[in-house]
């Protein structure tokens, strides 16, 4: 079984175009939506409106797969984050300091998610999938083998292939199709500040939002005993970090974050 994670973005669409001109080998694709409540509201479109059907016509697998409670009913980061009897938080929240805590979101709600998918499909220790991860090579810290799983064997097609993002960038745009936006959570704390600042300028309904989570979290923090965390590096509140003015067009937009590969791809 040969298998890509598809998050919706520029690496792993491109991906999705060089399958279908048969320059790698890879005829299922699996999106992850980590929910529909969670997920940027245009990268869920880009999903529905452009890779589907591309892929559809070009005779690949879009599969989307999302993580499921015992009860079978599905479960959104987004819930998980507002559940008021939960006692971690599972996104990289930054702590006084700016650093970045731990996180259990990739893990839970992409990689076990992709993972028993292609086990219930026939990946095994013996037997495991190939997984193709969209990391291009000028972000190549990001290539990780060992986090692959026993049912797994991690490929990076566009390091074998030599393409940057902007290669990819290339590659959708000759195929007749929109270059997606960088793929994430929309209130994701590794965004950067430009990205916030953005957020905040074009975006003011997710900013809200956002800024609405930072205050739920920091709530149960206070009632665990907690010191406070926050969603940027700033150390103070989402509105007071984030100024609402016209983002700078230097303002850098495109730090990686986080560095599996199964997101912001």
């Amino acid at each position: 079984m040969r298998a890509v994670s598809y998050g919706g973005g520029v690496q792993s669409t491109a991906l999705l175009v060089l399958a279908a001109h048969k320059r790698i080998d890879f005829p299922i694709f699996l999106f992850a939506n980590v929910g529909d409540d969670s997920e940027h509201p245009d990268t869920l479109a880009y999903v529905n409106d452009i890779a589907r059907p591309y892929a559809r016509q070009n005779g690949i697998e879009l599969i989307e797969v999302k993580r499921c409670r015992r009860d079978g009913t599905s479960e959104t980061l987004w819930e998980r984050l507002n559940q008021r009897n939960s006692r971690s938080i599972p996104i990289p929240v930054r702590m006084g300091n700016g650093a970045p805590g731990r996180r259990s979101c990739t893990s839970d709600f992409k990689i076990k998610v992709i993972g028993r998918w292609l086990k219930r499909h026939g990946a095994t220790a013996a037997s495991p999938a190939a997984v193709g991860i969209g990391i291009s090579l000028d972000e190549i810290h990001r290539a990780n083998k060992r986090r692959s799983e026993p049912h797994e064997v991690i490929e990076y097609p566009l390091l074998q292939l030599g393409l940057r993002r902007d290669d990819c960038a290339q590659i959708i745009t000759d195929a007749g199709l929109p270059v997606p936006r960088k793929s994430a959570c929309f209130f994701c704390p590794l965004k950067t500040v430009g990205a916030w600042r953005e957020q905040r300028y074009r975006e003011p309904d997710l900013f809200w939002k956002s800024v609405h989570l930072e205050e739920v979290l920091n709530e149960r923090r206070a009632m665990l005993g907690r010191d406070p965390a926050y969603l940027t590096r700033y150390g103070v509140p989402l509105d007071q970090a984030i100024k609402p003015e016209n983002p700078a067009a230097s303002d850098e937009m495109q730090d990686p974050g986080c560095d599996s590969g199964w997101c912001m791809t």
